[in-house]
């Protein structure tokens, strides 16, 4: 039975959420509600609206001086917007007056200059008497009271500058206006299916936000971040609707001249990409979000922090919320309405060097020219945008409610401990949500069905049928798929592939049938990632089985028992913990569940023990003994398990190339014939970059050479994930970067003072940690296949996808031990002169 004709038991009638209508805004000025996506009537009135400069200049002009001015409806106008006033002259200058009278900096500004005052006075700068200690004089203590005021005076001076650098200045309705119609033109040219949100959402919003405005409440909106256009698209759909704008966290990396400021006028709050220790710029942070959330104005900040280079959501950056949260749970704030944002597009425009950056290429330092080059995208054709918005709620409740958790403990917990557990909860949070409201473009559904198929290509009918198979497995997971309207899932699928490209997805020539195969396998896996989340359970428990599984044979050679299954599906999800989002209820219950379902879809087939109770089986899965795959799932040709392996396999891939990776921090040894013993020669510690450069050096030829089944298992970013799951769980230490400099003192250099010599920055170094240190032979310093990191990486083996090359187990061994320490050899030996170069360094710094 072919998936196609198997409804999945577990599909439900979808939510009234997703039939409702979607709304599309197009560069014709108006917003097209329909019964469900895509936009016809806009087909041809975007390019249209660009083009009328030359087909008539005239009436071009004339549409531009109406958003100018404003004359028109009332969104252009933007006058009666739903929050806090913000478009006036001087609004600016009197955000900058707040943010500078706010308690906290000005506190923090003389508890600054008071401790710069007694480092001056200890150091005799103040007079000799202060310097000892003594009791000191009027005149003295006038002396200390004028330094005090001069350094304070100073210190205001310095967060003046940096407020005027940091605040966002939207402060001119036409401004406003004009960049609202050029930011609406590019956005909808480049997406020429328009950007679709949900018309349910969007009254739901409209109500909240009007709530809102009349409390003083600011909401804060908490995107995914997947492209640089996410900023446009959540302000042009604010505009568009009436709400008033938010103030957007933005890296001052984009700060960059003429953009920066048009940015800068348009929403951006620029912040450094590390405070350091740095109390002043920290204080002055916090107290212009404080300034912002008490007087309602609405914020947008991106909770993965940098964009998703790899398609799925990255584990959330707590920086800027911990001073959001910072700001309620201190009671400076009364309370600020969190909503969580999905943004997805059918293809991404930054895709491209998303790649390079994943393969080691330096990421490229925004410039103007580079931003200049984007109107190339205004001949690109790349779908539509569809943003949908969680239901938002209130951050007082959720901290008070988090809070009367935590009062539950036995053991209660201190002040510090209870806010750093309700910023990660409150940030897994989000993400859940976001990845509950998240649509599956059509792009991400062919990208995920080309990567998710054993055979070399796919036939037109096949591609349809498995489309729409996957179309409703996505749906029975609670997921939702992007409108079709009443459109064929064949016109779906090619709008997809004129979306993805000849560039993706090649199409073999002169065949009976028209046949699709995958061009660029790890530039698709971005949009296999975006459907990954709705699977993980499914994936992990088939890659679990499929230890079994591969081995052959007779259907009950290839069954696995449930605590053998158990111990490898807990083994899994703690090695991707990091990587993916799972629910709170425990392992066994979603273990329980997902066997559940993928026995009424007829995938598995479970043997179950007549012994246990069903009332207390049905919740924790002990019923079961066996599980293998299910007489109707083989004779489909285990479509469906495999599809769930393929999609984890990737990542097992790179879990296993990180383990072995790990081979490469094998210090070489010196062996006393005479004693017999072994030394260590060289360093332990080495530098992180320069391990995972040659990390991905080593994967690279493990694939090229057969033992790697997957190009993308050598990304940047997975690898970066796994080794800090590794430090996580201690098998490496890591050290983190330092700055050297001459002088000990952590005071401010005074002007007598020696010039000190310029800082050097230690990167982060890295070591394996003495219990997972592997052997080495004595005789021809080989590393040896023994020890516990060795067998780790088994355990991941286990599940990996088994290739031609890889059966011999004995000739796989020795080929990536070989090849392990051929690789390091090179990276002990720049080690040696690194380190050689930094004691040098030090010798002659500690000597100045």
């Amino acid at each position: 039975m072919s998936p196609s004709s198997r409804t999945p038991a577990s599909a439900s009638t979808p939510s009234p959420l997703e039939q409702a209508p979607d709304l599309s805004i197009t560069a014709d000025d108006q917003v097209h509600l329909h019964a469900a996506g895509h936009n016809e009537s806009a087909k041809g009135s975007l390019i249209h609206g660009m083009a009328r400069f030359r087909s008539s200049p005239l009436d071009f002009i004339r549409e531009v001086s109406l958003h100018m001015s404003g004359t028109g409806t009332g969104w252009r106008s933007y006058d009666h917007i739903i929050g806090q006033p913000i478009f006036y002259p001087g609004f600016s200058e009197e955000m900058k007056g707040r943010v500078l009278s706010n308690p906290m900096l000005v506190a923090k500004v003389r508890e600054l200059a008071a401790k710069r005052v007694d480092v001056e006075a200890r150091e005799g700068l103040l007079g000799e008497e202060a310097r000892k200690g003594v009791d000191v004089g009027v005149g003295e203590k006038d002396r200390r009271d004028r330094r005090r005021i001069q350094i304070e005076e100073s210190l205001m001076e310095v967060g003046e500058k940096l407020t005027d650098g940091m605040i966002c200045k939207m402060e001119s309705k036409s401004f406003i206006r004009g960049s609202y119609y050029l930011a609406s033109q590019l956005l909808t040219r480049a997406y020429h299916q328009g950007v679709h949100v949900s018309s349910e959402e969007v009254l739901r919003l409209r109500s909240v936000a009007e709530q809102a405005a009349k409390d003083k409440h600011s909401i804060i909106f908490l995107p995914c971040h997947r492209s640089h256009v996410d900023y446009v698209s959540l302000q042009v759909i604010c505009y568009r609707l009436g709400l008033g704008l938010p103030t957007v966290v933005a890296g001052d990396n984009l700060n960059f001249p003429v953009v920066g400021s048009f940015l800068q006028h348009t929403g951006a709050m620029w912040i450094r990409r590390s405070f350091g220790d740095d109390q002043l710029y920290t204080t002055l942070v916090q107290s212009y979000i404080d300034t912002l959330l008490q007087n309602g104005y609405n914020l947008e900040c991106f909770v993965e922090g940098g964009r998703s280079r790899t398609g799925k959501l990255l584990p959330p950056k707590f920086g800027i919320l911990s001073y959001m949260l910072d700001s309620v749970a201190s009671g400076r704030v009364k309370d600020a309405i969190i909503c969580p944002v999905s943004t997805q597009y059918d293809k991404v425009i930054e895709v491209d060097s998303y790649i390079n950056e994943l393969l080691g290429q330096p990421k490229p330092k925004e410039n103007l020219m580079d931003f200049l080059s984007a109107s190339s995208v205004l001949s690109l054709k790349l779908g539509r945008v569809d943003v949908r918005f969680h239901e938002p709620w209130s951050l007082r409740t959720f901290i008070d409610q988090q809070q009367a958790r935590f009062s539950q403990l036995p053991q209660k917990l201190d002040l510090k401990d209870e806010r750093l557990r309700i910023l990660r909860t409150m940030g897994y949070k989000v993400l859940s949500e976001i990845n509950d409201v998240s649509v599956v473009m059509p792009t991400a559904l062919v990208g995920t069905v080309l990567l998710t198929l054993r055979g070399r290509g796919v036939g037109k009918s096949e591609l349809i049928r498995r489309v729409e198979w996957l179309s409703e497995r996505v749906r029975a997971q609670g997921g939702r798929v992007a409108h079709f309207a009443s459109l064929p899932t064949s016109v779906v699928v090619e709008r997809a592939l004129e979306v993805l490209g000849s560039g993706l997805v090649g199409l073999v020539p002169d065949l009976p049938e028209e046949t699709f195969y995958a061009v660029d396998r790890f530039q698709l896996s971005f949009y296999r990632n975006m459907t990954i989340h709705l699977f993980i359970h499914q994936s992990l428990v088939s890659a679990a089985l499929y230890t079994t599984v591969k081995r052959g044979g007779a259907p009950a050679n290839q069954r696995i028992s449930y605590a053998d299954l158990y111990a490898q599906v807990s083994f899994l999800s703690q090695l991707f913990r990091g990587e993916f989002i799972f629910p709170t209820e425990g392992l066994a219950s979603n273990l329980a569940a997902t066997l559940a379902g993928l026995e009424a879809d007829n995938v598995v087939k479970l043997t179950r023990s007549p012994s246990t109770s069903p009332s207390s089986a049905t919740a924790t899965g002990n019923d079961v003994s066996y599980i293998e795959l299910s007489d109707v799932e083989r004779e489909s040709g285990r479509e469906n398990f495999d599809f769930y392996c393929f999609l984890i396999w990737p990542f097992i891939e790179a879990a296993w190339l990180g383990a072995v990776s790990l081979l490469l921090l094998t210090p070489p040894v010196l062996v006393d014939t005479e004693t017999q013993t072994t030394a260590v020669r060289g360093p332990r510690w080495l530098n992180m970059k320069m391990v995972q450069d040659r990390a991905q050096l080593f994967g690279k030829t493990l694939y090229h050479q057969g033992d790697l089944s997957y190009f993308e298992a050598v990304n940047k970013e997975t690898l970066k994930n796994t080794y800090q799951r590794f430090e996580e769980e201690g098998m490496v230490l890591v050290a983190t970067s330092t700055t050297t400099t001459s002088s000990t003192s952590t005071s401010s250099p005074s002007p007598t003072s020696p010039s000190p010599s310029p800082p050097k920055k230690l990167p982060p170094t890295i070591r394996l940690a003495d219990a997972w240190l592997p052997s080495r032979d004595p005789t021809s310093n080989a590393i040896l296949a023994t020890g516990p990191l060795w067998a780790f990486a088994e355990r991941i083996s286990a599940s990996r996808r088994e290739g031609k090359n890889r059966r011999d187990g004995g000739t796989v061994k020795s080929r990536v031990l070989g090849l392990a320490g051929l690789v390091a050899g090179g990276l002990w030996e720049e080690a040696v002169v690194g380190e050689q170069e930094d004691a040098v360094y030090r010798r002659c710094i500690h000597t100045m």
